[in-house]
């Protein structure tokens, strides 16, 4: 399959991308709570030291966060979305 017919296939309006980017943003801070709570506990009570002193675990985080908000992820929530409209429409 060509780089163009895929993209047709996945194309989804503005609004319903910046939905499903919500919906994986949402899914994402739940899969991670561990690391935000690990994160949050080490920043809380400091400023401009948050920086290096949690450095640590805002590296967990971050990986952890990507492994759920990455275009692939995007991509297949788009796929799924444009199915699941294509059986409502053809019932």
């Amino acid at each position: 399959m060509g780089y163009i017919q895929e993209a047709r296939e996945n194309h989804v309006k503005k609004k319903v991308e910046e939905a499903l980017r919500s919906k994986m943003k949402q899914k994402a801070l739940k899969e991670c709570d561990k690391y935000c709570a690990k994160y949050a506990e080490c920043a809380t009570g400091r400023t401009f030291s948050v920086v290096w002193r949690c450095r640590k675990q805002a590296r967990e985080l971050n990986e952890c966060l990507h492994q759920y908000t990455n275009d692939c992820v995007l991509e297949e929530m788009k796929r799924s979305y444009v199915l699941e409209q294509e059986k409502q429409e053809q019932k």
